[in-house]
């Protein structure tokens, strides 16, 4: 017969369960808020009742966020896809391909370079804002999509990350075999390296696909064309403009909770890599 657990433990399981049911209270609060209030038109808004479904009025919302200024809205969100996408993509291979050469690779000056690298990971890129503008000014392609996508290339960390997922994913005999049969570096790179190192790839992707779609100061120095904005940098006009225009309150609360589904799908059909990715960053 099992004896009955001291009354400490029980207290301490309550205390722990509770902490996490605020945690995800507080978590979840500004979601919830997000989703009702953007069934609210200005009014409703105004009047501190968004927390209810009461005038519930979300496709007049989506359809006005639709028409206004000939759908720019859309326009942004595509930019914004683009960005995030793309950029992502590219800077996850080339941050995986790095971390691989840095793991696999004996080169003069190695580790003085891998801790180069390191030190990017200290630099906010808020810093970087200034000087990036600058060189971009004296390349000609401020106020272009380049100026936005050619940045988010390089992530420090997701070199750093790399490495550790090379380091533990990739044994040295599969390279060894591959090139034993006749493979060369780039095609045994992409043909055993890569696959074995994906989740590390998917993790990367992740971060990187959510910083760039939250990214707001590099676009608001780099762009000035409307066209050209992403959803963060046109969002924040919108918001500038409420204060005087009642009317944008619900374009930017509907507008927001849209761009909130990119990442919420990103996570939910990549989680099983990531959770991998994690998983294995940790143990190393």
């Amino acid at each position: 017969m099992s004896k009955p657990r001291p009354r400490s433990a029980w207290l301490s399981r309550t205390a722990v369960n509770g902490a996490l049911v605020l945690a995800v209270v507080y978590m979840l609060f500004p979601l919830v808020w997000l989703v009702t209030a953007a069934t609210k038109d200005a009014g409703g808004l105004l009047a501190g009742n968004a927390f209810s479904f009461e005038g519930f009025d979300l496709g007049g919302n989506l359809s006005r966020l639709a028409e206004y200024n000939d759908g720019i809205y859309f326009h942004w969100y595509v930019n914004s896809l683009l960005y995030a996408g793309l950029g992502a993509l590219a800077c996850s291979l080339i941050s995986v391909a790095a971390g691989y050469a840095f793991d696999k690779y004996d080169f003069r000056g190695k580790e003085k370079l891998f801790g180069v690298v390191l030190l990017g990971v200290l630099v906010p890129t808020t810093a970087l804002a200034l000087p990036m503008y600058l060189l971009a000014s004296e390349v000609g392609i401020v106020n272009t999509y380049w100026a936005v996508l050619i940045p988010v290339l390089v992530n420090p960390f997701g070199v750093y990350l790399s490495r550790v997922f090379s380091s533990g994913y990739i044994p040295d005999e599969a390279l060894e075999a591959a090139r034993i049969d006749g493979a060369g570096e780039l095609r045994t790179f992409w043909s055993i390296g890569l696959p074995m190192v994906m989740p590390g790839f998917v993790t990367v992707f992740l971060f990187q696909f959510t910083a760039i779609w939250n990214n707001f100061f590099l676009p608001l120095v780099m762009l000035s064309d409307q066209k050209l904005f992403p959803l963060s940098l046109g969002l924040y006009a919108w918001n500038s403009n409420a204060h005087a225009e009642p009317d944008f309150y619900p374009l930017v609360v509907t507008g927001s909770l849209l761009a909130v589904v990119p990442l919420v799908v990103a996570f939910i059909s990549l989680q099983r890599h990531w959770k991998a990715g994690l998983t294995a960053g940790s143990v190393k």
